[in-house]
């Protein structure tokens, strides 16, 4: 399908890669892996023909087509869903501007007998034909099979794109390669913002898929899943193995040490054939012999170990100063964007030194929640910070919080102050930006180069909590273990949005699980919240409860019961929630009437007697819905 032979990219003079070859044929599924900067999404961008190489070939049929999804999705804002995912069909879109066209001038012109009417009959009758065969009349179902195949509902069709999380629209644009039917895919980062759900549904789509796949990819557990072969970039150099990952990392460590002790017995030899030369060199006899040997010498081909590329980042966050006992606390907190209700009376107090996590779907509010803690976006309900804290911020979409146009030392000295401007190349260069590295424009960075940078920010302004978004993305493995030592040895107050099992395990003790406009509290680290919710991975806690449905242990009588019994629940939760309404807006009036006119108020007791008895029956009702609520969730 495509063959890469000899391609070069250099930057600044230095190769990112040098002279690699390698071929891609149907059915390869290729983990694309390295460390940040090595030169990943550089090569999927030379594959995609976006970019061209220094030097090098790139061979393939003519009528091959390639898909590409990047790891940054710029949707044009004011699409709507379909409009968006209409998109994929670019020949098809032409084809119905070339109608619309040509059947505008039919209906206004009026020289019915001339050769160009006649030519204009001709070419509608021979693009109708050709919209029709390359599926015209058909892509509009396809396109919305598709997206619900991908989870979105018909009434999400109209919404605008920009009203959908990273991992939503990172769906639209699956669906738009989906619908090209696509040769090769191309995939840079595609499990970045998807919630487990979408990564599930992806892996199997991509185990069956004909065609060739390259992906570039930091989720050890979706590399293991679907590939079949691994390309590691290192040093400039390709390791080619038809492995998964996980198989692919012991061949490469055998390989090695195969390469050591190869390497060892070589040098063993050629120090004895030193020897004797020296030896025979000395005696006039024997200098034929030595000369010889010098020749034999010259000729031996010396054994090369494969270079491990083992530079990771040093990361530790100091906590500035210490804070109250409670440094979070949320009342009745809400949030709709616009007919999209993301969260419903929430309540939630976390306190000093907890490292909290929050778990749950795309789509349920963690990032909204998130947001809200720093401020960022408006509410209802109250969210207070508690005494002396200071908040660092980790944001998932952290391009839009860098300058493109500043270089990598520039965008950290204009976030310095006096007292940490000194500094500043200390930290760059232990976030692995050294020497002229960091002069490279923002612009420039591979994703997991901008994350880095992202963290090395950080550290110049006080915190003693750390919010933290989906921090692992576009991090390479290496970076992702030292980032998760250094939140472990973080002393202050840690609030973390991930989807991530193996990063979470072991580094939070406290979890939050958001669904349907709600959370709930689990008093104990990812392991304890899985035990609790009785299942074994994070896999199976995200997905739909729809898609959970297999072969139940009760009887039909047993679930004909508890359907009735769940009817019976909720219209009592309904008229407990009108009731309540009722009781919330009569209280607000009586507060109105008491800043009003208190003085007056003051000498009518019963008055204060029915305020009291309002609230009074205003709590018990609040009390009695968190338990049908309770109830309703156990049978469900």
């Amino acid at each position: 399908m495509l063959n890469i032979y000899n391609l070069s990219v250099s930057f600044a003079g230095e190769y990112l890669f040098e002279e690699i070859s390698f071929q891609l044929r149907a059915g390869d599924r290729v983990g694309l892996v390295g460390k940040n900067g090595a030169g990943k999404s550089t090569l999927l961008k030379i594959l995609s023909k976006e970019m061209q190489p220094d030097s090098g070939d790139i061979a393939s049929d003519k009528t091959l087509k390639i898909g590409f999804l990047k790891q940054d999705i710029d949707f044009i804002q004011g699409r709507t869903v379909l409009e968006e995912a209409y998109e994929a069909f670019e020949e098809i879109k032409a084809l119905e501007l070339k109608i619309d066209d040509i059947n505008h001038q039919l209906a206004t012109r009026t020289d019915y007998e001339s050769d160009a009417y006649h030519d204009l009959m001709v070419a509608i009758s021979d693009v109708t034909h050709h919209y029709e065969i390359i599926g015209g009349y058909n892509y509009q179902g396809e396109t919305e099979k598709i997206l619900q195949g991908l989870g979105f509902k018909r009434d999400d069709f109209q919404k605008k794109t920009e009203t959908f999380s990273g991992g939503w629209r990172m769906r639209i644009e699956l669906a738009k390669l989906l619908l090209q039917s696509n040769d090769i895919l191309l995939l840079d980062e595609p499990t970045n913002h998807l919630d487990i759900e979408s990564i599930i549904w992806l892996e199997s789509f991509l185990t069956n898929y004909a065609g060739a796949v390259v992906i570039v990819s930091h989720d050890k557990m979706f590399l293991n899943n679907v590939t079949n072969r691994t390309i590691e970039i290192s040093l400039g150099r390709i390791y080619d193995f038809n492995k998964p990952y996980s198989e692919y990392l012991v061949l490469r460590q055998e390989l090695r040490e195969q390469q050591l002790a190869s390497q060892k017995n070589q040098e063993k030899q050629i120090q004895q054939t030193e020897r004797l030369i020296e030896k025979f060199r000395a005696k006039a006899s024997k200098a034929s012999m030595a000369q010889s040997l010098i020749k034999k010498l010259d000729k031996v081909d010396r054994i090369e170990v494969d270079e491990d590329d083992n530079a990771v980042m040093r990361v530790r966050f100091p906590v500035s100063i210490q804070p109250g006992r409670v440094v979070v606390e949320a009342h009745n907190v809400s949030k709709n964007y616009g007919d999209n209700h993301v969260l419903d009376k929430v309540n939630m107090t976390i306190e000093r030194g907890i490292k909290t996590a929050f778990v749950g779907q795309n789509g349920q509010g963690k990032s909204t929640l998130a947001k809200i803690i720093i401020n960022e976006i408006e509410h209802k309900g109250t969210l207070k910070l508690g005494h002396n804290v200071q908040i660092g911020y980790f944001a998932q979409n952290q391009a839009d919080y860098l300058d493109g146009n500043l270089t990598v030392l520039d965008t950290m000295i204009h976030a310095a102050n006096e007292t940490n401007r000194s500094k500043v190349r200390d930290i760059l260069g232990s976030f692995l930006f050294r020497g002229e590295e960091v002069d490279k424009f923002v612009r420039v960075l591979s994703g997991g180069e901008r994350n880095r940078l992202a963290l090395a920010k950080m550290l110049l302004q006080p915190f003693n909590v750390l919010v933290m978004d989906e921090p692992t993305n576009h991090l390479d493995i290496k970076s992702k273990n030292v980032l998760k030592e250094a939140l472990n040895n973080f002393e202050g107050t840690l609030i973390l949005v991930s989807h991530d099992r193996d990063f979470l395990q072991g580094l939070c003790n406290h979890v939050y699980e958001f669904k349907d406009q709600k959370i709930k509290e689990y008093l104990g680290g990812i392991e304890y919240y899985l035990e609790q919710r009785k299942i074994s991975n994070m896999r199976e806690a995200e997905l739909r409860s729809e898609e959970k449905k297999g072969p139940k242990d009760t009887s039909n009588k047993q679930e004909y019961t508890d359907q009735k019994k769940g009817k019976a629940l909720k219209n009592k939760l309904s008229n407990l929630e009108a009731d309540i309404l009722k009781l919330e807006k009569e209280i607000a009036l009586m507060d109105k009437d008491l800043a009003n006119s208190y003085s007056e108020l003051s000498s009518k007791p019963e008055f204060f007697k029915k305020y009291e008895h309002k609230k009074s029956e205003l709590e018990s009702k609040m009390q009695k819905w968190e338990e049908v609520h309770s109830t309703m969730d156990s049978i469900q």
